[in-house]
């Protein structure tokens, strides 16, 4: 399925072309039985950096990671379909080929005393102890607020870089 995306919308935001991993491992598998795929380097980082909050009180979920360009084009299809307009919906969501997800290296983190993919994860001990933390095991914020990319802050969306 082609989204016919309007090429200035790519390029007036300056955003880059992500490489879609082939080498996945399984790094968690969720309790509603979602298989959550991760490069090796960047499993084995999470693993760490899970460990490290959990020994400080800290629990940090995994909520998404691998995501390849069909299943993200199925998403921005479903907002289509669901009424929202493109310009809204890639504030948002990376237009397929774009998304640090399809990487294998970006995982979305939340915490179970907050709501999911909400802003408001950046008022939790959780983001504290990511802002605090996370660079040491090779994981940082992509989607600050005024971010160059043009998406809205994300503050539960961590990237590997190795």
């Amino acid at each position: 399925m082609t989204l016919d995306i309007p090429q200035h919308l790519i390029t007036q935001r300056a955003l880059q072309q992500q490489q879609e991993a082939q080498e996945l491992v399984l790094a968690e598998t969720g309790d509603d039985g979602r298989q959550y795929l991760l490069t090796s380097a960047t499993c084995q980082a999470w693993q760490a950096m899970k460990q490290a909050a959990s020994r400080d009180g800290i629990a940090l979920l995994m909520i998404s990671a691998f995501r390849s360009v069909a299943r993200q084009t199925e998403i921005i299809s479903d907002k289509l379909a669901a009424g929202m307009q493109i310009e809204d919906i890639l504030m948002v969501c990376a237009p397929p080929g774009y998304s640090e997800h399809h990487t294998g290296r970006a995982i979305d983190i939340a915490t179970p005393e907050d709501a999911e993919l909400e802003i408001s994860f950046d008022t939790t001990t959780a983001f504290t102890w990511l802002q605090a933390n996370a660079s040491r095991f090779g994981f940082h914020l992509s989607y600050p607020p005024g971010n160059s990319s043009g998406f809205q802050y994300e503050p539960w969306h961590w990237c590997y870089e190795f």
